[in-house]
């Protein structure tokens, strides 16, 4: 069990890991107050994966990673692509309406 210290690598081997066995990859969040350490596991028995961290600003990054193993347990270990373009889609343009300039 080693610790992963890159983000996008902890990402890309997570879903890669969990795409090779859905039935029995298990994905663990543990957050220690007393040290503020947020430590992510994702494992399937034979591979063990982990990152840690105690940056605040990297709760968004959890939780993308979060909403990307949703949609993969939800619609099926294919659909990984469409899970991971939600991040990098644009937002959409405000709509202009009565109101007043700012």
């Amino acid at each position: 069990m080693v610790y992963i210290t890159s983000w996008d690598e902890f990402v890309d081997r997570s879903v890669q890991l969990f795409r090779a066995d859905p039935e029995s990859t298990r994905y663990c969040m543990k957050y220690r107050h007393c040290d503020g350490k947020l430590v992510l596991k994702v494992t399937d028995n034979r591979e063990c994966l982990k990152f840690k961290t105690d940056q605040a600003q990297d709760a968004k990054k959890m939780e993308k990673l979060n909403n990307i193993f949703f949609t993969l347990m939800a619609r099926g270990p294919d659909d990984v692509a469409e899970a991971a373009g939600k991040d990098q889609m644009e937002p959409q343009a405000t709509k202009k309406g009565r109101g007043r300039k700012q």
